[in-house]
């Protein structure tokens, strides 16, 4: 589809080099958007990813994938939504999404869905997408709660958690910053979501082992030993201003060690202490709908505190409101 000033095509394998050269330019774009990212999962999606050019040179990106009649911006991704060039403006964020939606409206797909990305990870101010699914009469359809220290402010860690740092320095735990992710995969964090969710982790050991050997910088697992015994861990990924907490988890004498008490104490107030934001992620279960409150409290101990990520649906139909919007 194309307008007087914007075109929009599908992504394909050609676009790759177009794609990666724009992560540079964009001011909300992390790793997790680019296609050697993305991609580790391509059998579980079908791509649907669009790209909006200017003068057939990108101004945004839209990782997606598709299923049914409904367009997902990424399922298989943590957060989402137009990848935006730094230098457009609002009405021309207007105008790409507008012609977005319209592409897909022509291409019989009525439904696009949008994970946002948390505002934490903008380079930039880049709320243009939130004023304009309000125009385009979107509907919020569910909301996650992250629990995020803000390192400019912080606040000081409840006492509750030092006794356990203490427990586990007087235990003689280690913490030990690795590549290997074998040994946490296999004897903690896989066991841990069979018994308590019936559920296996999102990234295999062998997806995760792959994706960390091309994002080394971003992608890094941290290991608590007991003598020789791995007893808990956290996998980290790491973006220009944030520290995103992917993975925890630790065995069942977690609390008689102190393990994870020990292990984030460390990465808050050394290992990280000078990223803008440590964000643990979410706490909800029921699609947003309930907050694990032990595990909500156990964050907030360490001076997290709470922002939302949003999700809406949007009829591609709608892109026809947007023409009234600048009067």
């Amino acid at each position: 589809m194309e307008n007087s000033t914007f075109s929009v095509k599908r992504y394909t394998a050609k676009d790759k080099f177009l794609w990666q050269q724009f992560m540079e330019t964009s001011k909300n774009a992390t790793f997790l958007f680019q296609r050697d990212f993305m991609e580790y999962h391509a059998d579980r999606f079908t791509d649907h990813s669009l790209l909006v050019l200017k003068k057939g040179k990108p101004v945004a990106l839209l990782p997606a994938n598709i299923a049914d009649n409904t367009l997902y911006s990424h399922q298989g991704l943590t957060y989402g939504g137009l990848i935006l060039h730094k230098k457009v403006k609002l009405k021309e964020v207007a105008a790409i999404f507008s012609s977005v939606l319209q592409f897909l409206n022509e291409k019989g797909i009525e439904t696009l869905q949008i994970k946002m990305l948390p505002k934490i990870y903008n380079r930039l101010p880049a709320d243009e997408l939130d004023y304009l699914l309000f125009i385009a009469a979107a509907e919020r359809v569910r909301a996650d709660v992250l629990s995020v220290i803000d390192n400019k402010n912080p606040l000081r860690i409840a006492t509750n958690r030092l006794e356990g740092v203490k427990k586990a320095q007087k235990q003689g735990l280690r913490i030990v910053e690795e590549n290997d992710f074998k040994g946490f995969w296999e004897k903690i964090l896989t066991p841990n979501l069979a018994l308590r969710h019936q559920a296996l982790p999102v990234h295999s050991l062998g997806e995760i082992t792959d994706l960390a050997s091309k994002f080394p910088i971003n992608i890094v697992q941290f290991n608590v030993y007991k003598d020789n015994e791995i007893v808990g861990g956290a996998t980290i990924f790491e973006t220009e201003a944030v520290a995103h907490v992917q993975y925890i988890s630790a065995n069942e004498d977690k609390q008689q060690l102190g393990t994870l008490d020990f292990l984030f104490e460390y990465l808050i107030t050394e290992r990280f202490r000078n990223k803008r934001y440590f964000d643990f992620g979410t706490s909800n279960e029921n699609h947003g709908k309930n907050i694990n409150e032990g595990l909500l409290y156990w964050k907030e101990c360490f001076g997290a505190r709470s922002i939302v990520q949003s999700f809406y649906e949007v009829k591609t139909a709608n892109y026809k409101k947007l023409a009234t919007v600048f009067i």
